[in-house]
């Protein structure tokens, strides 16, 4: 660019906090420069230009008396569009920055500004300068005093160089315009020529990428999958998933069948597979097994597609291992049955007891009425066992169902251990050898004692009738710790300590087929009239109602194996098993007593009963009515005994309550034949000590009723 370009930029900034300064470097560069025609004609040669006559005026000088202010003036020249090309900068200039640091921080935003640093050299060395500023071809230094001549070749120098690095700079940024127009233009041609080239061999190319698509997505995919030949029917690849499926590598799977591998859980299961896919052209999620190399069956979700491959026909076989989830459904499935039949168990156990509460007591009431030679005494001496193994029955469905009331307190199981050990022998006879263990140390367990004890018996009978011919069993309890993983083995496990009571025996062993069912209630293998069903049934419900589960290893002709897992105590003690209480002599009385039951049959036997013990009875069939005879005999009455359940809108509990909230004297007795698990807010009353459980018969009666009576009140 010419000198008398116009865009010519000549602003020039001084930055010196003496005013003369300013004056002078004014002077000189406004006054005195048509003088120096020298100048002049040496930066026309210099720069090739035509050597025209200059003008001092040319120069455009702002001033600034601190480093703040002047960069200030840089900032706000440069935001208007007007820049400084060339900065005359003092070095000292108190009290602020002084000119280093104002030509630090200038240059920090705006690099490209000249720079013509005016010093004594008392300051700065030039090193320090250097050292601080950096080597830079941006900056002149200018010796105080200056020379008029060298202020003028400065300024001239270095607006011309601003002016020449601006040019550059232009030129740089059109040449990278070009170029990248340039660049365009051929990437545009490039484009079209590919675009030629892809059209030509568009099909090939897909086709690769498509092959190279699947085999990538094949051999990658945690779903197993496979293909197959379709005339052949053999494997000719296989993905890693498939590998771990099947139990097979890739060699031993590639140029077999799966016929010829037995992969299929039912042999015609391949055959199956390719008719309904030669029918309907694919086959989609149909459930199958698959049976791996180490022979456990997998549950699976089968889908097989027809393609083509080169011309030939394959077969892509891809299979969702479910085995996992149907165990959980599974699992779940047999829950809700069990709660279902439990459900029906408890609802249908009160009928059950008020029946055998009528059958029981007054069989016990004939029964009183023979000598001990007569001949009516053995046959209802048959009815009262037959309604005790019925009550038994009863018991067993509540405790399967996990209705049954249980009373927990902290045990150690070597006690009960101890206990069998001296029983077992006599019930499961000579042929059956007994081997308890249990370890000293062993920790307490929060548990019903009689329910262990029962838990106990129906694992060692189910043995022994594993073992028709004899055997060995062995009973052991040792501390364990669950992990989480077994939780995803059993769906009933969760992690903690536990006591693992296990129960082995020699016996035939369980078919597989059958383990899924053993706990079911009333399923059994043993013949008619051999069995109940509810053993095991009864030991999965005790298990679940103190909080643990059963598991089952067993193999046909090597024995099963029974774990039942319960959680250890925070209690370090165990309390001691109460001694059972000797039998007392049944008295009768003469005392007053209101009986409320809705069941005919169970009123009466209640009524006779008490009567014949010379008790003075009234009897009502409801709450309502039960009300309405308290109220002839409000302080005629000692006692109430009523049923829990009873039409009418008034129950046995809150008749209770009414008629004690009138009379504080009166005792009562609850009767029922429901559960404890469907007593709801009533659950209170079973665990209290006037309670009187359906079925009974005249002793337990006639005992409750004494012991009540005879009961002191606590004080007030």
């Amino acid at each position: 660019m010419s000198a008398g370009n116009p865009s010519k930029n000549n602003r020039i900034l001084v930055i010196d906090d003496n005013p003369a300064i300013h004056d002078d470097i004014k002077k000189i560069l406004r006054g005195q420069g048509d003088r120096n025609t020298s100048i002049v004609s040496g930066k026309a040669l210099l720069f090739g230009e035509e050597t025209t006559a200059h003008h001092g005026g040319d120069f455009e000088i702002d001033s600034a008396y601190q480093g703040e202010e002047g960069l200030r003036l840089v900032k706000t020249a440069h935001e208007s569009g007007r820049p400084y090309s060339v900065a005359f900068v003092d070095v000292r200039m108190p009290p602020g920055w002084d000119g280093v640091e104002t030509i630090t921080r200038i240059w920090q935003e705006f690099p490209d500004l000249q720079v013509v640093i005016c010093t004594a050299y008392s300051d700065y060395s030039f090193e320090q300068m250097i050292r601080q500023l950096g080597k830079t071809d941006s900056m002149l230094i200018l010796k105080k005093p200056f020379d008029n001549i060298e202020v003028l070749q400065f300024a001239h120098a270095l607006t011309e160089k601003w002016q020449l690095n601006h040019q550059l700079k232009n030129q740089m940024d059109n040449l990278d315009l070009l170029v990248a127009q340039r660049t365009s233009e051929l990437q545009t041609a490039n484009d079209q020529l590919k675009g030629e080239i892809a059209e030509r061999l568009l099909v090939e190319k897909a086709l690769r990428l498509s092959e190279e698509r699947f085999s990538k997505a094949f051999k990658s995919s945690p779903i197993p999958l496979a293909i197959q030949s379709l005339r052949s029917e053999k494997f000719v690849d296989a993905n890693q998933g498939f590998q771990l499926l099947t139990g097979y590598n890739r060699e031993q799977l590639i140029g077999h069948t799966p016929e010829a591998l037995k992969i299929w859980g039912e042999p015609a299961e391949g055959k199956s597979i390719l008719k309904k896919l030669y029918e309907e052209m694919s086959v989609r999620n149909k459930p199958c097994q698959i049976r791996p190399q180490s022979g456990d069956l997998r549950d699976v979700l089968l889908s097989v597609e027809l393609f083509e491959l080169d011309g030939e026909p394959f077969i892509l076989t891809i299979a969702q291992d479910i085995t996992e989830q149907t165990q959980l459904e599974n699992q779940l499935r047999q829950s809700q049955k069990m709660e279902a039949v439990g459900q029906l168990a408890a609802g249908v156990a009160h009928d059950f007891n008020n029946i055998l509460t009528v059958i029981q007591g007054n069989a016990g009431l004939l029964l009183n009425t023979k000598l001990p030679n007569s001949p009516e005494r053995k046959p209802l001496q048959t009815i009262c066992s037959a309604a005790e193994r019925a009550t038994k029955l009863v018991r067993q469905l509540l405790t399967f169902s996990r209705k049954q009331y249980i009373q927990i307190s902290p045990i150690n199981l070597r006690t009960t251990l101890t206990s069998a050990a001296e029983m077992l022998p006599r019930v499961l006879g000579e042929l059956v050898s007994v081997e308890v263990i249990a370890p000293a140390t062993l920790p307490v367990v929060n548990a019903d004692a009689s329910m262990m004890e029962q838990l106990i018996m129906n694992l060692a009978v189910n043995a022994r009738d594993a073992m028709p011919n004899g055997g060995r069993l062995i009973i052991r309890a040792d501390a364990v710790d669950v992990a989480p993983e077994r939780s995803r083995q059993n769906r009933d496990a969760q992690a903690g300590a536990y006591i693992c009571l296990s129960v082995a025996d020699t016996g035939c062993g369980i078919p597989p087929e059958i383990q899924a069912r053993i706990f079911e209630p009333f399923f059994t293998t043993k013949p008619v009239g051999k069995g109940t069903g509810l053993g095991l049934a009864t030991v999965y419900g005790i298990a679940k109602q103190h909080r643990g589960w059963v598991e089952v290893q067993s193999e046909v002709g090597k024995g099963a194996t029974f774990r039942v897992f319960l959680p250890v105590s925070k209690s370090d003690a165990a309390v001691p098993a109460a001694a059972p209480l000797a039998p007392q002599p049944v008295q009768g009385g003469s005392e007053t007593i209101l009986v409320a039951e809705d069941e005919d049959d169970v009123r009466d036997f209640v009524v006779e009963v008490l009567k014949s013990s010379g008790y003075k009875v009234f009897a009502a069939a409801s709450g309502a009515q039960a009300l309405a005879e308290w109220s002839t005999r409000v302080h005629e009455l000692d006692l109430l005994l009523t049923d829990m359940v009873m039409p009418g809108g008034v129950m046995g509990r809150e008749l209770a309550e009414r008629l004690v909230e009138k009379n504080n004297r009166l005792k009562a007795i609850y009767t029922s034949g429901y559960s404890p698990g469907m007593a709801g807010k009533d659950l209170q009353v079973f665990m209290d000590k006037n309670f009187l459980a359906k079925p009974f018969g005249p002793g337990r009666l006639l005992q409750k009723v004494r012991n009540c009576l005879d009961e002191v009140p606590e004080p007030v």
